[in-house]
C-alpha cells in the first residue's frame, strides 16, 4: 500500500542515514584525538583505568627527578669520602713517620694539623643544595628544649638518615603509599664533643665494687635515659652526653655525645675508642674492650680506678673523626696514640664512601627500573585508549561510500510520493 501521509521507506533510509553520521563522527573524532576512548562518555571502565595510570606516570617523573636529586646528592657525599679516605692515608704516613726518635716531631704535627683542617674544608664543602651528609651539625634550639628536660645545648644534631623518594607502590585495593631508600649520614667531622651541662637522666652502672685494682678489670654498662616516661625508658637520643670520669692519671676527657640513630651499643664503642685514645696519650697502662654496651676497663699500671659516668642532655656531638683533633704527635706517648688511632679512623671513613657508593647504586637501579616502568605503563595507556590508525582510515573510507549511498537512497525514497500523482492524472 502507498500513502502520501507515511513514507516508511524513507524513513528507513533516514535511519541508516543517521547511524551511518554518527560512525563518521566517531571516526573522526578518533582521528582528530588519536584515541578511541577519549571521554569517561565513550567507555567509562577504560577510561578509569587510563586515568589512574596516567596519574601513576606522572607521579614517576617526580620520583625520576627525586631519584636525580639523590643520586647527585649522595655523589657528593661519596667522592668527598673518598677524598678524606686518601688523606688519611697521608696522615697516617706522617703518623708512622713520627714514631722514629730521630726525627721532628713538631714538623710532622704541623704537617698533620695542615692535612686535618683539609679535612675540615671538605667535610665544609661536601654539601649538595644545602644538605651535608658528612657533618651532623644543623644548628638550632637546644636539645634539651625539644626532649622535654632542663640544660644547655649548642644545637640540634642532624638526622641520621636522609629518605630518597624512589617509588610508588599501589596494593589491589587501590591504595598508594611511598616507598624510600634511606641514606645513612656518615659523620666525618673533627670537631670535638661539647657535652652541655643538664640534669642527669642516667648513668653507666660499674659492676664492680669501689675502684679497679692494679691488674683487675672492672665492667661498666652504658644505659639510656631509664627515668623519663616521655622517652619510652633506656632511650638515647642525639645530645645525650656520657662521660667516664675517676681516671686516675688520663688527663684527656673521656666523653661521648649521642648522634641521631645511635644506641647505647654506638655510644659503648665510641667511649673505648676515646678511654683507650687517651689512655695512650697519657702514657697510662689502661685498656677498655667493648661487648655490646658493656665496656671492660683494665688497669695495668695505675691504682684507685673510681668509674664514674654521668648522662646530660643538651650536648653537642663531636665528629665521627672526633679523635683525630686530638692527635698530638709531637711526643713520643702521643705518636703512639695517634698510630693507634689511625687505623680506626681510616676504616671509618673507608667505610661511609662505602656505603655511599652501595646506595648510590641502588638509585642508579631504581632510576633504570622507574624509566622502564614509566614506557611500559605508557605503553598499556596507549593499548587501552589509543585508536588504531590503520583500522581508522579504512573505516572512514568505508563510510564516506555508505554515507553517499545512504543520502542517494532518501533521495529515491522521498520521490515515491511523486509516484502517486500519475495516479491521479
Amino acid at each position: 500500500m502507498s500513502s502520501i501521509l507515511t513514507n516508511n521507506t524513507a524513513m528507513v533510509a533516514l535511519q541508516t542515514l543517521k547511524s551511518i553520521n554518527a560512525n563518521m563522527a566517531k571516526t573522526q573524532n578518533e582521528i582528530s584525538t588519536g584515541k578511541s576512548v577519549a571521554t569517561a562518555r565513550q567507555n567509562s571502565a577504560v577510561w578509569a583505568i587510563s586515568k589512574t595510570m596516567e596519574s601513576d606516570v606522572k607521579g614517576f617523573k617526580g620520583i625520576a627527578d627525586s631519584l636525580a636529586l639523590g643520586s647527585s646528592t649522595i655523589a657528593v657525599a661519596r667522592s668527598a669520602s673518598e677524598q678524606i679516605t686518601d688523606l688519611l692515608t697521608e696522615i697516617k704516613g706522617k703518623v708512622v713517620a713520627a714514631q722514629e726518635d730521630n726525627v721532628d716531631r713538631e714538623k710532622i704535627q704541623t704537617d698533620l694539623s695542615a692535612l686535618r683542617n683539609q679535612i675540615s674544608s671538605v667535610v665544609g664543602a661536601a654539601q649538595f643544595n644545602g644538605l651535608n651528609l658528612l657533618s651532623n651539625r644543623e644548628g638550632g634550639a637546644s636539645v634539651a628544649d625539644i626532649v622535654g628536660n632542663t640544660g644547655t645545648g649548642a644545637g640540634v644534631l642532624g638526622s641520621g638518615s636522609v629518605s630518597i623518594l624512589s617509588s610508588l607502590d599501589r596494593d589491589s585495593s587501590g591504595a598508594v603509599s611511598a616507598a624510600s631508600i634511606q641514606a645513612a649520614k656518615a659523620d666525618l667531622g673533627t670537631q670535638a664533643s661539647a657535652a652541655g651541662t643538664g640534669t642527669d637522666l642516667a648513668a653507666t652502672a660499674f659492676t664492680g665494687a669501689g675502684a679497679i685494682a692494679v691488674g683487675a678489670t672492672g665492667t661498666m654498662t652504658v644505659v639510656g635515659d631509664t627515668g623519663t616516661a616521655a622517652r619510652a625508658g633506656n632511650a638515647v637520643l642525639a645530645g645525650d652526653g656520657y662521660t667516664i670520669g675517676g681516671l686516675t692519671g688520663v688527663t684527656g676527657t673521656v666523653r661521648y655525645v649521642a648522634r641521631d640513630g645511635d644506641t647505647v651499643n654506638d655510644i659503648a664503642k665510641g667511649l673505648t675508642d676515646m678511654l683507650n685514645f687517651q689512655a695512650q696519650t697519657s702514657g697510662i697502662g689502661i685498656s677498655a674492650t667493648v661487648s655490646g654496651a658493656a665496656i671492660t676497663i683494665t688497669n695495668n699500671t695505675a691504682a684507685g680506678i673510681t668509674t664514674t659516668s654521668t648522662l646530660n642532655t643538651g650536648g653537642t656531638a663531636g665528629g665521627g673523626l672526633e679523635i683525630l683533633s686530638s692527635v698530638d704527635v709531637s711526643t713520643a706517648e702521643g705518636a703512639a696514640a695517634g698510630l693507634a688511632a689511625i687505623e680506626g679512623l681510616t676504616q671509618t671513613a673507608i667505610e661511609a664512601a662505602a656505603n655511599f657508593g652501595s646506595v648510590q647504586g641502588r638509585i642508579e637501579i631504581q632510576s633504570e627500573y622507574v624509566s622502564s616502568l614509566m614506557d611500559s605503563l605508557k605503553s598499556g595507556i596507549g593499548a587501552l585508549v589509543d585508536a588504531d590508525m590503520e583500522a581508522t582510515s579504512a573505516r572512514l573510507q568505508a563510510l564516506q561510500v555508505q554515507q553517499q549511498l545512504g543520502i542517494q537512497a532518501l533521495s529515491i525514497a522521498n520521490q515515491a510520493p511523486q509516484n502517486i500523482l500519475a495516479l491521479f492524472r
